[in-house]
C-alpha cells in the first residue's frame, strides 16, 4: 500500500495495527478524534483530525511518513 492510500483510509476511519522496531502501535478513531497508541504501555498521542495525526504524530522522533518504508504490517 502506498502512503497516500494509507492516509486516505485512516481519514475515513480505518483502524490500523503495525510494528516499528518490534513494538506494536495502533491507529484508532472515534467521535472525539484520532489516536496513535503504543500498545505495550498504552502511551497515546491524541489528534483532532487525521491531518493533524499525520502532521504531528511521532514515533522515536519520526513522522509516520518518514517511517513508512520500515513499518511492518500487523498480520
Amino acid at each position: 500500500m502506498k502512503f497516500e492510500e494509507f492516509k486516505n483510509l485512516v481519514k475515513h476511519g480505518m483502524e490500523y495495527n503495525f510494528f516499528v522496531e518490534g513494538k506494536e502501535y495502533w491507529i484508532s478513531y472515534n467521535s472525539d478524534g484520532f489516536y496513535l497508541t503504543r500498545v505495550e504501555d498504552e502511551f497515546t498521542q491524541e489528534f483532532s483530525s487525521s491531518e493533524n495525526l499525520f502532521a504531528k504524530a511521532r514515533i522515536n522522533g519520526k513522522s509516520l511518513e518518514q517511517l513508512w518504508s520500515t513499518i511492518e504490517q500487523y498480520c
